[in-house]
Formats: structure tokens, sequence, C-alpha cells
């Protein structure tokens, strides 16, 4: 008998991954990603303008994204800039566009 501890889907390179996917389910975080494709980092005053959304919301979905590691955060001032940690996501959002097509 095979118990949830020996699973192999269980790996944590899988519910890392799992995690990642979750966070980008959402089309606010996508659109996120998108506007970082061609940014290379925004703060969150620049998203409040782009997806015409109140400052909490946005800080709610930048939050989810930073605690994913999609994006990275620094402080400068008042102000909170955010930018894709790594660009290998960018690769899931082609994925997500060449299948939209």
């Amino acid at each position: 008998m095979i118990t949830k501890t020996q699973a192999p889907y269980l790996a944590p390179e899988w519910v890392e991954a799992s995690e990642k996917i979750k966070a980008l389910a959402h089309p606010i975080r996508l659109y996120i990603i998108a506007l970082l494709k061609t940014q290379k980092e925004m703060n969150v005053t620049d998203f409040q303008n782009e997806l015409q959304l109140e400052q909490a919301v946005v800080s709610h979905h930048l939050n989810l994204l930073k605690d994913r590691n999609i994006l990275e955060c620094r402080r400068d001032g008042r102000n909170m800039y955010y930018s894709l940690k790594s660009k290998k996501v960018l690769s899931v959002l082609s994925c997500i566009e060449t299948a939209l097509d």
C-alpha cells in the first residue's frame, strides 16, 4: 500500500510547480506577468493604473506572486517595485498565449 508520503507526485518539485501554476491561474495575475514581460519592473501605482484596480487588490495579487517565488520586489523610499524573479515563467505565459491562438 502506498502512503501519501511515498507518492512520487508529492515530491517537493511537483508540489512547488503546482503551487506556481495555481498562482498563475487568475486573469489579474496572468496580466501582471504579461506586463512585466515588456517592463523590467513596475511599482504598485503603475500596476494600479494599468489594471484599474484599488491598491489593496493589486497588492494582494503581487504578494501572492511574490510568495510563490514568481516575483521579487525592492523598496525605494515609500515605493515597492516588482519584477520577475526568473524569466522562466514567461515560457508558461507563451504556452498559454499559443494555446489561445
